[in-house]
């Protein structure tokens, strides 16, 4: 975007190619008429220099259907999917937003990175705070980053659109109901290691559930569960180090979650197993 501005006090005018402070052109300091432009130049007087010239950036009517912007959702980038592309999750949504993942806790952590680094702030509710300890550091706490509750104890988090929030819930097998829920701009993720009792309740009420490597009885119920096609949950037990299933009403994709050098530096390599 091209800006304007007033020339400094006491400069003069513009005469094409610097600041005549004596309005005569010649720099001599002598007040007199103002410098006539020669004729070659007069159509460039008060408007600088000519910029470079360009042809015109023309398309046929036939190239027209080539023509294309990548358009997709924006949000937080989990992985690529089976084709390479990135795989990305819109955590910051303007309707409540409830996701489920029953996987390890690296993966559950990569995500909590990946939002912030989207400019939410990341609320904390597990019952193993040393494990998040290292994260806080590196993200920074506080209101505008990331803060670790102990089980039960969130406060209100003011959710909005010029903040909005991410709430993580490390409570183990069976995590109790949550003080905070999710709501306009504030998002919850619960983190299941395995299938418990309250699984089948949380993947029910879940707008998003992901999946990882689980038993093949596990793999059964989650399939049961969820509606998952067989070839598909049969394939649960023999996934690898950080992919994940993830799985709303109506699409199911494979995602391969890809450490930074950075998010390896911090938690190390992906991994199912805490």
């Amino acid at each position: 975007m091209a800006m304007t501005s007033s020339p400094p006090a006491g400069a003069g005018a513009w005469d094409g190619s610097s600041w005549n402070r004596n309005g005569n052109g010649d720099g001599s300091g002598n007040a007199g008429a103002p410098a006539t432009p020669a004729a070659g130049d007069r159509a460039r007087t008060g408007f600088g220099l000519f910029g470079p010239r360009h042809q015109r950036h023309t398309l046929s009517v036939e190239q027209l259907d080539t023509l294309a912007l990548p358009i997709g959702d924006d949000g937080v980038v989990v992985g690529v999917d089976a084709d390479g592309q990135p795989a990305v999750l819109g955590v910051n949504r303007p309707t409540p937003y409830d996701m489920v993942l029953i996987g390890g806790l690296w993966t559950a952590q990569v995500l909590a990175l990946r939002a912030a680094a989207t400019g939410a702030r990341v609320a904390v509710e597990t019952g193993r705070a040393q494990a998040w300890a290292q994260m806080v550091q590196a993200v920074g706490g506080g209101q505008s980053g990331m803060t670790v509750h102990d089980v039960g104890r969130v406060p209100p988090q003011g959710a909005s659109a010029g903040g909005p929030v991410l709430v993580v819930r490390d409570c183990g097998m069976r995590p109790p109901r949550g003080r905070v829920a999710s709501a306009p701009w504030q998002s919850v993720l619960t983190l299941l290691p395995y299938l418990s009792p309250v699984a089948p309740r949380l993947m029910r009420q879940a707008r998003l559930v992901g999946v990882q490597r689980v038993s093949p009885d596990e793999a059964a119920e989650i399939g049961r569960v969820i509606g998952l096609p067989r070839a598909e949950w049969e394939s649960l037990p023999t996934l690898a180090d950080g992919v994940t299933l993830w799985c709303t009403d109506r699409d199911r994709q494979y995602v391969m979650t890809q450490a930074t050098d950075a998010e390896t530096g911090l938690l190390g390599n992906a991994r199912r197993m805490d």
